[in-house]
């Protein structure tokens, strides 16, 4: 499979089988695709491609042939890359830090971005000679790039952004506009305005953002921008195109360019799950639910106004077979099949503000969660995601019932089959019983088997009589005879209802507690 889903990219032609089968991470990128990132399953960061001698500042005359390792990126656990046309390229790592170097130019290596203010990066955008970066609390940082090879003189301004009232969750660049689109569905744009890339109504530029109102009553989960075009995807997965129109990149056959978005209306085009275009070029690729990739736009020399399906299985060949140049929209990301990488994934997923769909509000605190996951794994959350109940409708809900930690605690361990470590078992229990996770009750109650402590064990002995677990009342009951006059001076002895201490003093009672 690995080597096949290459095959299409010219510049890994010549690369040895088994350097290719060592990949986890590559991004083709430049102005005719003739570079490449590569990132290896052992951390090693690599360059491959044209001139890649002069670009960090070494003497080597690998040519195209060989990859090069950037020692300043290696073992930084990079999650992904982004390029930008005034030849820059930036890389975030798993642990929100940036790097910035200038591409094919002499000496320039990649240096640690420091004006974040110690906030955790979660996306990175390249527009022309500009770059978004995006933090987990939804600031956003744009920065201008200079032709320079110093960092603080490569970068000559810095702006945060932040959108009042709302959180952003994603960010996109086009030839020199931008998008956002935030957790409650809405997107904002701002830049040039030439050709109406910014889905306004009109073609007046916007330095700050400003909200994409003919989208209102459209919840959208994704947006797309090629070089003067837009692509968004709605949570219904429908299609809105606005932009340049010259070849035929909105789908629409010879109109002209619109400056307001527009549904994209396919007949043959099934429900549509993703999206991609990059600023690149003037093509855009679609790919439904029935995994068929659709292509429109400037086709290697082609301008196609209608989106055409093609035979392509995956958005990564459409960039490579058709797009003028042939760049990566993103990076391309190579997973095991095993198990292990599987639950990693999820884990990576859960809480991840960019890729989830819902989120819940719990005591002033957010968590991004995914509706197919909760489905799949929790009786309640099928039910509650049917049509027929309101939150279906929603996009956020707050939530009351739990606190936050326990909340989210029982959310991760939907993804990731794991137990943190609970502040108060109990109250992970209760909530299992509430939520019809018989398996996730059972796990409490051996928890809370093996944690027993005298300040405890009346609280729990309380859960296995409201929930009628035996073994635990036997275990809690056991341990209490043993403890008997520090349990009964608890707090949480204290706490216990009429019926449960009367029970508690008769069992006690049998088990000879308080003979003599």
């Amino acid at each position: 499979m690995f080597p096949s889903v290459l095959r299409y990219w010219p510049v890994f032609s010549l690369l040895d089988s088994k350097f290719i089968s060592e990949i986890r991470i590559t991004f083709v990128y430049g102005n005719s695709g003739d570079g490449a990132l590569i990132v290896t399953k052992d951390g090693m960061v690599y360059s491959l491609g044209k001139d890649i001698s002069k670009q960090f500042g070494t003497n080597s005359t690998a040519g195209t042939l060989y990859p090069q390792k950037i020692d300043e990126l290696c073992e930084k656990g990079i999650k992904t890359f982004a390029y930008g046309i005034r030849p820059h390229c930036m890389a975030l790592t798993e642990e929100g830090e940036v790097y910035l170097w200038c591409c094919h130019r002499p000496a320039s290596i990649p240096t640690k971005i420091k004006f974040f203010r110690k906030r955790k990066i979660v996306q990175i955008a390249c527009a022309y000679d500009y770059s978004l970066a995006l933090a987990d609390d939804g600031q956003m940082f744009m920065f201008k790039i200079q032709p320079s090879n110093k960092i603080d003189e490569y970068i000559s301004t810095n702006v945060k952004l932040t959108l009042s009232g709302t959180k952003v969750i994603s960010i996109s660049c086009g030839h020199a506009f931008n998008l956002a689109v935030t957790d409650n569905g809405n997107v904002y744009s701002w830049g040039s305005n030439k050709y109406g890339t910014l889905g306004i109504g009109n073609y007046e530029d916007k330095p700050r953002p400003c909200k994409v109102k003919n989208l209102n009553g459209v919840r959208i989960e994704k947006v797309a921008c090629g070089m003067e075009h837009v692509l968004a995807l709605s949570d219904e997965g429908v299609i809105y195109v606005w932009g340049c129109n010259t070849f035929g990149q909105l789908g629409f056959v010879e109109q002209p360019d619109d400056c307001s978005p527009h549904k994209l209306d396919v007949p043959e085009m099934r429900k549509v799950i993703d999206i991609a275009a990059t600023n690149s070029n003037h093509m855009s690729t679609a790919m439904d639910m029935d995994n068929r990739i659709y292509i429109w736009g400037h086709c290697r020399g082609l301008h196609i106004y209608v989106p055409t399906v093609t035979p392509l299985t995956c958005l990564h060949d459409a960039f490579a077979c058709y797009g003028n140049p042939t760049v990566m929209h993103q990076p391309l990301i190579f997973h095991d099949d095993d198990e292990t990488n599987l639950k990693n994934s999820l884990r990576k997923a859960f809480d991840d503000a960019t890729t989830s769909d819902f989120t819940f509000q719990v005591q002033g605190k957010s968590i991004h969660v995914h509706k197919a996951v909760l489905r799949m794994r929790s009786l309640y959350f099928n039910g509650m995601f049917e049509k027929y109940w309101a939150e279906n409708n929603k996009n956020v809900i707050e939530h009351e019932q739990f606190s936050y930690n326990t909340y989210k605690i029982f959310l991760k361990y939907l993804y990731t089959d794991e137990i943190d470590t609970p502040n108060d078992i109990g109250e992970l229990t209760v909530l299992a019983d509430a939520y019809l996770d018989n398996q996730l009750k059972r796990r409490c109650v051996q928890l809370m088997k093996k944690s027993l402590t005298i300040t405890d064990v009346a609280y729990f002995y309380s859960l296995s009589i409201q929930y009628n677990v035996k073994d635990l009342t036997e275990c809690c009951l056991a341990f209490a005879l043993q403890h008997m006059t520090e349990v009964i001076k608890t707090p949480n002895f204290a706490k216990l209802d009429e019926s449960t201490t009367k029970m508690f003093i008769i069992q006690a009672a049998e088990a000879g507690a308080f003979k003599t």
